[in-house]
Order: C-alpha cells, then structure tokens, then sequence
C-alpha cells in the first residue's frame, strides 16, 4: 500500500484548519501557501472531503472550509477512505477465494494480507486531527496568537 499525494495532502489540509484555526472556515489560498500543496488539486481534495462530509464550505470574504466535526472527531482512516477507498494491502478482486491446489498458497498469503490490513486500518483510525494538534505543539509548533511575547530593555 502506498499513500498517494491526495491522502496526504488532505490530511495535511485538515490539520492546517484545525491547528490553524480551530475548525473554522478557512481559505483554499491560506492553506495550500502554509503546506505547499497547489491550490487547484487541493480544491480538487476538498470537494472530495465534502462529500464525505468531512468538511463543509462557506462562500464570501469570511467563507473557506471548516470542519463539519471537532478535530477529535476526524479519524485519519476516515480522510484515507474517503480519498483513497478501502485500506486494502491484498487482493482486491477476490482471486483468492477461488479453489484448487494453485490457489491454496495464494489463499494463505491473502488471509496474511486481510490481517495485515485491518492491523494497518487499525492504526489509522486510532490517529485523529486533534492528535496531530498535540503534537504539532509537543514539537514546538505555535498557533497564531500563542506567540511569546520577547521584551528587550
């Protein structure tokens, strides 16, 4: 399994709005300048995550996109599906579940791969946007307006 650039950037994308600013509508412009995703695809990501209902949409000068849940809420398995499909590092067709000799070493393989996935599934559902906030600020990363104010006499 790979992550494309869309996972990724939508991941990166819905972090920025919660870190950033709280959940709230936030512009394409503002997001793709801070994680250098090109605003065209990243438009492309977000009608995407609208879809899914993962995020909502705002018109006007205040308007942007903002997240439709608390950023505890927001899984990234949830974003991976929504972009990707199923997190699958197996056969996709079921090949496997046909019978005969051939098939049996394939089928030993494929019940691996069915395990190995859910495990893998499992890690991404156990990681939410709220956890990359903490730890965005455990590594020194300040949000507006949390700056330390430096006083020189």
């Amino acid at each position: 399994m790979k992550l494309s650039n869309k996972g990724r950037y939508a991941v990166r994308a819905l972090f920025d709005i919660a870190f950033f600013n709280d959940g709230r509508p936030t512009q394409v412009k503002d997001i793709a300048e801070r994680q250098s995703i090109p605003p065209r695809f990243l438009e492309q990501i977000f009608q995407d995550l609208k879809r899914a209902g993962i995020v909502g949409s705002k018109r006007g000068p205040q308007g942007g996109y903002s997240l439709t849940r608390r950023s505890v809420e927001i899984r990234l398995g949830d974003v991976i599906r929504a972009l990707e499909g199923p997190i699958v590092l197996g056969d996709r067709d079921g090949s496997a579940r046909r019978t005969g000799p051939a098939n049996d070493t394939r089928r030993v393989a494929e019940s691996v791969f069915r395990e190995l996935s859910a495990r893998v599934e499992a890690c991404f559902d156990g990681m939410t946007i709220a956890d990359m906030c903490t730890r965005a600020e455990e590594i020194g990363l300040r949000r507006p307006g949390t700056q330390r104010n430096v006083y020189v006499i």
